[in-house]
């Protein structure tokens, strides 16, 4: 008899394209693949509970497995407060406010957040230095290749969420993978994780095949 496959709805990182997970590879036979477009938000007042339930409204199947990238990560965590998943996992995020690195919350007591110029944003060029701090020609043409969400109430609001987050305790039923490189979310600030070496923020992309392997390896022991 056929088994029934594993489904698995993947959320990118802030403001970026599901086209971040193109080199994820999975078994075809064991799992279903569905990925999650960022909506934007009603009014820069929508709590993240209620983004979250929008988000939510968008997964037609009964104990998915989800999968967060970033601040994917977090809304997957919000989200599985209106489902029932199978599995958490989260890569290259946070599992509670409390694992923000000293920088992030520093802006969020200082408001500093509010100087980021989104209304005035005019190319992805300027988003990728302000979000990540990182002027390397490469990584300035991976963030405008992936990076797709220019939408500035989203970004704004987006960014509002990251650094207000209200989590406080970890979620039962939660993976996670980061990498010892990440800049943005230190692995120092990170507690139970499993870390990928040399791994960093944007280690989706280059550290595909161990993510893939990590994933596939957890899930197929719920089975």
């Amino acid at each position: 008899m056929e088994t029934s496959k594993i489904h698995i709805y993947f959320i990118p990182g802030l403001a970026a394209s599901p086209k971040i997970f193109e080199y994820l590879q999975f078994p075809k036979d064991k799992f279903e693949l569905h990925f999650l477009e960022w909506l934007i938000p009603i009014s820069d007042k929508e709590t993240i509970t209620d983004y979250a339930k929008r988000m939510a409204n968008l997964v037609i199947n009964e104990n998915p497995v989800l999968v967060g990238v970033s601040f994917g990560g977090i809304m997957v965590q919000e989200m599985s407060k209106h489902l029932k998943p199978k599995k958490i996992i989260i890569i290259s995020s946070v599992k509670t406010s409390n694992e923000l690195p000293k920088r992030l919350k520093l802006f969020q007591k200082t408001k500093a957040y509010k100087l980021f110029p989104t209304k005035v944003i005019t190319n992805i060029e300027e988003f990728s230095v302000y979000a990540f701090g990182d002027f390397a020609e490469k990584r300035v043409k991976l963030y405008k290749e992936y990076l797709s969400v220019r939408n500035s109430n989203y970004l704004t609001w987006a960014l509002y969420n990251v650094l207000h987050w209200q989590q406080t305790k970890p979620l039962e039923n939660i993976l996670h993978i980061h990498g010892v490189e990440d800049s943005i979310f230190p692995i120092k600030n990170i507690g139970n994780c499993i870390p990928i070496e040399k791994g960093t923020h944007i280690m989706i992309l280059n550290k595909a095949k161990s993510i893939s392997k990590i994933i596939t390896d957890a899930l197929l022991l719920l089975k």
